[in-house]
C-alpha cells in the first residue's frame, strides 16, 4: 500500500471509530429510563424564570407545563418585554387556572445588553424569592420531575446545570431536518464534551445558584458575550467549577418549520459559537462524514472494490448508528431521517464557513451581531 492509502486508512478509521464512540456515549447519557424522580426530602426553594415573547405553535402546552411540576417549593416568574405582546392573555389565563402555584407575570424591558432575552430575564432574576434560579425558555416542554433532575445533576464542583434542546413533534420536511441537527448531531456532541469534562451551557435550561452569579457581577455579567449561555460557561470555568448537563435532555416541540427558519437558526448558532469559542469551533471543521467517506472512497479504489457499494454500506452503518441513538433516547425518527441526516451533513461545511461571516441576524424581531456584547447605552 502507498503512503497515501495508509494515511487514508488511518484517518478514515479514526474518524469512523470516533463517530460510533460518540453515539455510544450519547446513548448512555440520553437514554430514557421511564422512572420519574421523587422530590428530595430537603427540597430547596426554586424559582423558574421563563421569558416569553409572542405565540409559538405549542405555546399553551409548554407554558402549561410550568404549573404541573411535581416539586413542593417553587415559584414561576414569567417575563415579557412589551405590554402589547400577544402571549400575555395566555399567561394570565394559565396563572388564574392554577392558583395553587406561586406564579406571576412581570412586564418591562430594562436594557442592560444587546441580548433581548437577558434584558427580559433581569426583572425576574431580581424578583426571585429563592437562591436557586432556573432560566427556562418558554418553548421548552418541562417534565414533571424537571427540577429534581436539575438538582440531581449538581455536584460539589458544579457552577451551572444545563441541557441542550432536542426537537420533538416535528411536522413537515424542514422540521425533520431541524431534528437531524438538534438531536443526533448537536446534542450528541454536547454530551460528549460534557462527559470528558468540558461541558458547555445551552440557553434553553440554565440552573444557577444565585450567590455564584452575584459574586461574578450579577446577571449583568452575562452581557459579556452576545449569548448568555456562552458568558455563563466562561464565568463558571473562570471560577474553577464545571458546567454539567442533565442526562436525557428536555424536548422542544417544533411543529411546522420553514426552510429559512432552520437555516437562519443554524447560521446564527454557528456565528455565536465561532465568536465565543473560536478554538473549539475550528475543530468542527472535522465533524461530519466528509473525511471518513472520502477516505473510504480512496481505500475502495485502491482495493479495486466498487466505490459506490462501499460508500452505501458505510452510509447504512453511519446513519443507522444515529437512528439507534434516537430510538434509545426516545427521540422522533421521521420517515425521511436518512435524507434529513445526509442533507444536514452536506450543509455542515457551508455552515462552518458561514460562521466566519460578520453579517447580523434577527432574533425574536431584534437585530443583533456577534459583536453585540457588554452593556448598551
Amino acid at each position: 500500500m502507498t503512503s497515501a492509502v495508509w494515511a487514508a486508512a488511518a484517518l478514515g478509521g479514526i474518524a469512523t471509530l470516533l463517530h460510533f464512540a460518540t453515539i455510544a456515549i450519547a446513548i448512555i447519557r440520553c437514554r430514557t429510563s421511564g422512572a420519574r424522580r421523587a422530590p428530595p426530602a430537603d427540597a430547596p426553594g426554586m424559582t423558574l424564570v421563563r421569558p416569553v415573547c409572542g405565540l409559538d405553535d405549542f405555546a399553551e402546552a409548554t407554558l402549561r407545563s410550568s404549573f404541573t411540576l411535581d416539586y413542593p417549593r417553587y415559584e414561576v416568574i414569567f417575563c415579557v418585554a412589551s405590554a402589547k405582546d400577544p402571549v400575555i392573555p395566555l399567561v394570565d389565563s394559565l396563572i388564574a387556572e392554577h392558583p395553587h402555584v406561586a406564579a406571576k407575570l412581570l412586564v418591562g424591558d430594562e436594557r442592560i445588553s444587546a441580548n433581548p432575552k437577558l434584558n427580559n430575564c433581569l426583572k425576574g432574576w431580581n424578583a426571585a424569592a429563592n437562591d436557586w434560579i432556573v432560566l427556562s425558555d418558554s418553548n421548552l416542554l418541562l417534565p414533571r420531575d424537571y427540577i429534581q433532575r436539575l438538582l440531581a445533576t449538581w455536584r460539589a464542583d458544579t457552577g451551572l446545570v444545563s441541557a441542550p434542546p432536542v426537537g420533538s413533534h416535528p411536522i413537515g420536511f424542514w422540521a425533520g431536518l431541524e431534528c437531524a441537527f438538534l438531536n443526533a448531531y448537536q446534542a450528541r456532541w454536547q454530551y460528549v464534551a460534557d462527559t470528558i469534562g468540558i461541558g458547555f451551557a445551552q440557553g434553553k435550561t440554565l440552573l444557577y445558584r444565585r450567590a455564584d452569579i452575584e459574586a461574578a457581577g450579577g446577571l449583568r455579567a452575562l452581557a459579556a458575550d452576545a449569548a448568555e449561555d456562552a458568558a455563563s460557561t466562561k464565568i463558571v470555568r473562570a471560577s474553577g467549577r464545571r458546567v454539567r448537563l442533565v442526562d436525557a435532555p428536555f424536548p422542544q416541540p417544533l411543529g411546522q418549520r420553514q426552510r429559512a427558519d432552520v437555516w437562519n437558526r443554524q447560521v446564527r448558532w454557528a456565528q455565536l459559537r465561532r465568536s465565543s469559542f473560536g478554538l473549539f469551533y475550528m475543530l468542527e471543521a472535522g465533524a461530519g462524514p466528509l473525511i471518513p467517506f472520502a477516505c473510504a472512497a480512496v481505500l475502495a479504489a485502491a482495493a479495486e472494490l466498487p466505490v459506490t457499494s462501499v460508500l452505501a454500506v458505510l452510509g447504512v452503518l453511519w446513519y443507522g448508528g444515529e437512528m439507534l441513538l434516537a430510538a434509545a433516547a426516545g427521540w422522533p425518527i421521521p420517515l425521511l431521517f436518512p435524507i434529513h441526516a445526509m442533507l444536514r451533513d452536506l450543509l455542515l461545511p457551508v455552515l462552518w464557513v458561514m460562521g466566519f461571516s460578520d453579517r447580523g441576524f434577527v432574533w425574536r424581531g431584534n437585530a443583533m451581531t456577534t459583536a453585540d456584547r457588554g452593556e448598551t447605552a
